[in-house]
């Protein structure tokens, strides 16, 4: 079987530390003072069963990390700007599919516990949305990994 929240957690976590930017799951991340961050979304996927004489199940997950490129908490003038959020959007694009060139394997492993990750795909882009009341920009950007139980 395989669980949805451990790789969730995994996502989240790989985001984060490759980026160093803090991530919320479905909600803007906990802490004061933030003014670009991640929010990461669970899509709905697909789960299949194994069939009787295959004890692995596979299943197609899609998340949707959203960038947030806000004003600094600390200037009332400030506002997020697009240079900003294309460079958040770069930073995680990076951090889920980027790979060595010499070895092919991706540069940010992605574990979860009795999931083995098969693939990393650039799912599409929603674009970006400016909100001018209040200076924030964001972009979404969905992702897929075909995964299988170990």
């Amino acid at each position: 079987m395989i669980d949805k929240r451990p790789f969730t957690k995994a996502l989240a976590a790989l985001i984060a530390a490759a980026t160093g930017k803090q991530v919320g799951e479905g909600r803007r991340p906990d802490g004061a003072g933030l003014s670009h961050y991640y929010i990461l979304y669970a899509l709905p996927g697909t789960f299949s069963g194994a069939p009787i004489s295959d004890l692995t199940e596979d299943a197609t997950l899609t998340y949707q990390v959203t960038s947030v490129s806000g004003p600094d908490p600390a200037d009332p003038d400030s506002y997020g700007t697009q240079d900003q959020l294309q460079w958040l959007d770069d930073k995680a694009r990076r951090a889920i599919l980027e790979r060595n060139p010499v070895t092919g394997k991706w540069l940010n492993p992605l574990a979860a516990p009795g999931i083995k990750v098969m693939s990393r795909q650039h799912a599409g882009e929603a674009g970006e949305t400016p909100d001018a009341t209040d200076a924030i920009m964001s972009s979404a950007q969905r992702f897929t990994f075909q995964v299988t139980s170990v």
